[in-house]
């Protein structure tokens, strides 16, 4: 079985920053990719950011040059850098752990930007 967990969301004033971790545990030796998505209200879910095992990296143009994935592979945790945060990135944050066919989401993590 494979546990993740989302943390660091909160509430920030439009142009702040804010930290999101992903942590995974349990029965798995190291993740292929990890993936962030976001979901507001009313919006599918999209993609946000990923970054394989070798530390490739892929960003949604929305959030290009704002926001940084990044991975400790000895941890399986990836990190959401965001900065200058909108108010268009309020929304639920989710993680997705990539593990051959197999895959593990969270449960999400709120992120509020406020004007």
């Amino acid at each position: 079985q494979v546990q993740v967990v989302e943390s660091g969301g909160g509430l920030v004033q439009a142009g702040g920053s804010l930290r999101l971790s992903c942590a995974a545990s349990g029965r798995i030796l190291s993740a292929n990719a990890m993936v962030w998505y976001r979901q507001a209200p009313g919006k599918q879910r999209e993609l946000v950011a990923s970054i394989t095992n070798s530390g490739i990296t892929n960003y949604a143009e929305s959030v290009e040059g704002r926001f940084t994935i990044s991975r400790d592979g000895t941890r399986n945790t990836a990190y959401l850098q965001m900065n200058s945060l909108k108010s268009e990135d309020t929304a639920v944050y989710y993680c997705r752990v990539q593990k051959g066919r197999l895959e593990f989401w969270g449960q999400g993590t709120q992120v509020t930007v406020s004007t």
